[in-house]
């Protein structure tokens, strides 16, 4: 992987972004032999992992058609950034959609061509869900089920890829989460909607025949990422100096997943289409890292990335919040090769990097 340098200029930075991706797609594509320019719908084109598998589709040559939102759940001038990228590639479009809004939604579709779905827009944030649960109700399940009745009606669809979330397993203490472990004590609304999610896909699945994935995100993080994630806001603070609030005193683990690994992983199943299953055409995966870390080791390898020691506060457990994530990935490994590569100094450098120069530190 390409090393970030905070004295890349930002078409330098975007450049590196080509070369990668180019590389890391040209790497699954060689392997099938059936490979061949698709067009994407993409939901949530403007967040984090829409933005770079978006990117990464159209560095390949394929069609991407991008709609999001653009709610101000966190900067709307950074998924205004995203977006200036995608657009300058001739094959993106993208509407401003909010895919909750049924009519909306199935006007700008109209007439739009697409062989594939790649469902990943959502009402993120286990915290928020606390302030805003209704925001949860209309985005992830109401719109979850519009985007189901997109898949339903849409001839020639050929598979639909959508995001859960590692938050299903709630509070369990047996690790590493498997696909096959209990999910259904969920200690969030965030995590009860993505269950949910899971459920009803696997109804229209089954009653509809229509190809359905799934994918259990683990603590996605990289260039280009969520500011209310961790590690996003522990850098904006440390580097301004400020305290940052440590949940747990420090004591929990996460499975941290770089997100050129999770694309790499995204791509080789959008490549590879749908296992075929005994009786609905749906499954879900896990796609983490498989190897997770204590966030104390996580702050210290951010402090000596940024060169600066973090002022803390240590603060109980957040309401529902869990204390370890743990993917076991032997599934999507078997399915389709998945093996993430990046190594947390590595992926905590880069993202670094790409944060003092786009916010000119």
């Amino acid at each position: 992987m390409l090393k970030w340098s905070p004295f890349f200029s930002t078409d330098q930075l975007l450049m590196s972004f080509d070369i990668h991706f180019e590389a890391n797609h040209e790497m699954v594509s060689k392997n099938n032999k059936d490979f061949e320019l698709m067009s994407y719908l993409i939901t949530g084109a403007a967040g984090f992992i829409g933005f770079h598998l978006a990117k990464s589709l159209l560095d390949a040559g394929h069609s991407v058609i991008g709609i999001d939102n653009l709610n101000d759940y966190y900067s709307v001038e950074l998924k205004m950034a995203r977006l200036a990228v995608l657009r300058g590639y001739e094959h993106f479009e993208f509407g401003q959609v909010d895919i909750a809004d049924e009519k909306q939604l199935d006007d700008f579709l109209d007439n739009k061509s697409f062989t594939k779905i790649v469902h990943l827009a959502a009402q993120a944030g286990v915290r928020y869900s606390l302030e805003n649960p209704r925001a949860y109700i209309q985005s992830n399940l109401v719109g979850h089920l519009n985007m189901l009745e997109v898949a339903r009606n849409k001839s020639g669809l050929q598979h639909m890829l959508y995001a859960s979330s590692s938050s299903v397993y709630g509070g369990r203490t047996d690790l590493p989460f498997k696909e096959t472990d209990r999910a259904d004590t969920p200690i969030s609304l965030y995590a009860a909607t993505k269950k949910s999610d899971e459920l009803i896909s696997h109804t229209y699945a089954h009653l509809y025949a229509i190809p359905l994935t799934g994918l259990r995100f683990f603590t996605v993080y990289g260039p280009w990422g969520r500011p209310d994630m961790a590690y996003f806001s522990f850098t904006k603070k440390i580097l301004a100096g400020e305290q940052i609030e440590v949940f747990n005193h420090g004591d929990m683990l996460r499975d941290f997943t770089y997100i050129d690994d999770i694309i790499a992983g995204m791509i080789a199943i959008l490549d590879k289409g749908p296992v075929k299953q005994p009786n609905a055409p749906h499954k879900v995966y896990n796609i983490g890292n498989n190897n997770p870390e204590s966030l104390e080791d996580f702050l210290t390898t951010l402090e000596n990335e940024l060169g600066r020691k973090a002022i803390r506060k240590n603060l109980p457990m957040q309401p529902g919040d869990v204390p370890a994530t743990y993917a076991d990935i032997s599934s999507i490994k078997s399915d389709y090769g998945f093996e993430p590569k990046t190594e947390l100094t590595e992926g905590l450098g880069s993202f670094a990097a790409w944060y003092r120069q786009y916010h000119k530190h």
